[in-house]
């Protein structure tokens, strides 16, 4: 593929993932959205739904990756790694795009949900030093729109979870949603990958909140951290490496299986 058509494809198709994956975590969070309180089944099928449009919207363009862990896996599977970093660099820009237009599509609702008292409580009261800081290490109240973050914080716990939702994942994409070309997601494939995440979500999300893609957490935790939001809280550094290294591990053990079990 050319590698500007690869770029733009996955810059547009991950923005569009991100939008509106990031959208139904932001209707169901923010106060003052009518979907508040939506509940986790609205936020699976919403990112199971985020993929399908992704996928057709850019699959002619670059194969419609979006997802670093399934350019690991392909790139394993046919031991070709030149255009690589092009769909990293894709997947990055298209996910902080995508994470920026969230914020200003709930603008209003952000405002709304981060001053509101019984939410973040009395700004007055917050140490401006200290682990509990702005800006600080901790998950603040909407970081959960941005980013993934586990119920229970145990690192080889939520490492091994993500691991295995990526594995699932992966293989499916391998298996069953290549393009004839097989460097990435045909129509029929990217619905099954759709339908693969939303049962990724139901079955698998709990623990961590389901990253499966390194982008789609690393590259809004950075647009978290860097917009002007009132009493956002900290961005959660200290958790932000598993979801971008499980994801990885599990796309490597998927490539791998398949090239023994498959190929």
């Amino acid at each position: 593929m050319d590698s500007d058509k690869i770029f733009i494809g996955e810059t547009i198709g991950t923005a569009v993932l991100i939008l509106l994956g990031g959208g139904v975590c932001a209707a169901v969070t923010l106060k003052s959205s009518k979907a508040r309180n939506a509940g986790w089944l609205a936020i699976t099928f919403g990112w199971g739904f985020a993929v399908l449009t992704a996928v057709y919207t850019t699959g002619a363009l670059s194969g419609a990756h979006l997802n670093p862990a399934v350019t690991l896996g392909i790139a394993i599977k046919d031991n070709s790694w030149g255009d690589v970093p092009v769909y990293l660099a894709g997947q990055m820009l298209g996910a902080m795009i995508g994470a920026a237009l969230v914020w200003i599509a709930y603008y209003g609702q952000f405002h709304a949900h981060l001053t509101d008292r019984e939410i973040v409580g009395d700004p007055a009261d917050k140490p401006i030093e200290g682990p509990h800081a702005e800006g600080s290490g901790h998950a603040g109240p909407v970081l959960g729109i941005f980013s993934t973050g586990p119920e229970i914080r145990n690192v080889w716990q939520n490492l091994a979870t993500e691991i295995i939702g990526t594995l699932v994942l992966v293989l499916a994409v391998l298996t069953q949603g290549l393009n004839d070309s097989g460097k990435g997601l045909g129509p029929v494939g990217g619905l099954m990958t759709a339908l693969v995440v939303v049962a990724i979500g139901l079955s698998l999300g709990g623990p961590t909140g389901y990253a499966i893609n390194p982008a789609r957490d690393l590259g809004p935790r950075i647009v978290h951290a860097l917009l002007p939001l009132p009493n956002k809280g900290g961005s959660d550094w200290s958790y932000a490496w598993i979801p971008v290294a499980g994801p990885l591990i599990g796309a490597a053990a998927a490539a791998g299986i398949y090239n023994i079990a498959f190929a």
